[in-house]
């Protein structure tokens, strides 16, 4: 049977989505080493990691990522020229970028590791731009205007590329956009980047956001559009798709979301769907590698219900879900088996379903366990032996539990 015929996919009726996906052409900004290093729980990387997410960054396609905020001290101006270093020398399909304060003191360690490395970094300046942020400050659109044309023109005069950022543009007036980023890009910038820096956002807010930067600010220039996110709402993600949606060139995330607050858009994640879409062409078999290394090194574990790559992701104890899984695995149908109680492939991480034995499993889940563990399935005393536990117990049973039931169910 054609696999096609096999899933109705509501995702693509009702006239379609907005955007054909698989058309699709957006980058991806990894913000792990310097946005996602700001969450208060986390600790920070050995260099020897960090070099190694690059690598891992570039063998998922992701084509920019962030190495620092080298305003913060001679520490991360090293950290720095480390990371941009490997990239130079490892020829690594990553174009590097650091953050800064939209003044001249972030603006020059930036340029000075630049032109020790001889390689292009770009300059993300950023600024406050909504009222409630001038307020606490005490700024006028004025002085955020000249700090704006100060940093910028230093930058692109000193031969950086300017990714200028609005702080807080989700909440921003649209004159103070207008006048902001029409400011830098006629200072030189050649990159916008529309931040939802409190995750204020809805898609639709984001989505009226783009509609009207790119008709009102951006026009004829040739400047591109990103989008950075957080997920205070828990919206990250799928403001991140509603962003590309509406016709961003870039989007920004972090590893499992780490970040500030409750953390940033999570960068797997948005591979995932984006890889599920048809939008994303690269190999992701790194993708558990990449996640894994980024919790153990920050100490970030990854909940067991998290998508794709928790301990729950494609295990299951539930008798019903088992048994559909196992009558397709003894169709001989492995693609079957991995998506008829699932929406994302295990094998497309390396990894598979997985059975096991709880209080709501049936004799199909004990029956399984049996055979994939060596034993006799049809062996009605184990069956027995397994089944009655299960039905006792309050939690998924551990194969150790198992195999000393088998044994001592066979001894009797």
């Amino acid at each position: 049977m054609d696999e096609r015929e096999l899933i109705y996919d509501w995702n693509q009726s009702g006239g379609g989505p907005a955007l054909d996906w698989s058309r699709a052409r957006v980058d991806l900004n990894d913000e792990t080493l310097r946005d996602g290093l700001q969450s208060p729980s986390v600790r920070d990387p050995s260099m020897e990691v960090k070099r190694r997410l690059l690598h891992l960054m570039a063998e998922l396609g992701i084509v920019a990522a962030d190495i620092g905020l080298p305003g913060a001290g001679p520490r991360v101006v090293e950290q720095v020229r480390v990371l941009a270093r490997e990239i130079r020398d490892q020829k690594l399909p990553i174009f590097p970028n650091c953050a800064a304060r939209t003044v001249i003191a972030d603006v020059e360690p930036i340029v000075r590791v630049a032109e020790e490395v001889g390689i292009p970094i770009e300059a993300a300046t950023f600024i406050g731009s909504s009222p409630i942020r001038q307020y606490a400050e005490d700024w006028t659109l004025d002085r955020i205007l000249t700090a704006t044309q100060e940093a910028v023109s230093y930058a692109v005069k000193h031969g950086l590329p300017v990714m200028y950022v609005t702080e807080d543009t989700t909440r921003a007036k649209p004159e103070a956009l207008k006048a902001l980023y029409g400011a830098a890009i006629d200072c030189g910038a050649t990159r916008i980047c529309l931040a939802d820096t409190v995750g204020h956002a809805t898609p639709d807010g984001v989505k009226a956001l783009v509609k009207f930067v790119k008709q009102e600010i951006v026009k004829q220039h040739r400047v591109k559009i990103d989008w950075h996110g957080h997920r205070d709402r828990g919206l990250g993600l799928i403001n991140c798709l509603a962003a590309i949606e509406a016709g961003v060139d870039r989007v920004h995330a972090t590893a499992l979301g780490v970040g500030e607050r409750v953390g940033n858009a999570e960068m797997d994640l948005l591979i995932v769907n984006l890889k599920l879409l048809g939008a994303h062409r690269h190999d992701i078999a790194k993708l558990p590698e990449y996640c894994r290394l980024v919790a153990d090194a920050v100490g970030v574990p990854i909940p067991v219900n998290y998508p794709v790559l928790g301990a729950d992701a494609f295990r299951t104890g539930t008798g019903v879900h088992a048994a559909a899984i196992i009558k397709a695995k003894k169709k001989g149908h492995a693609w079957l088996a991995d998506r008829v109680y699932s929406s994302v492939p295990a094998e497309e991480f390396g990894l598979e379903q997985k059975i096991e034995i709880s209080p709501v499993s049936g004799l199909s889940n004990v029956k399984y366990w049996l055979e994939t563990h060596g034993y006799d399935a049809e062996d009605e005393a184990a069956c027995r032996v397994l089944f009655e536990a299960a039905k006792r117990t309050d939690r998924v049973l551990s194969d150790e539990e198992c195999h000393r039931l088998v044994r001592q169910g066979a001894w009797r």
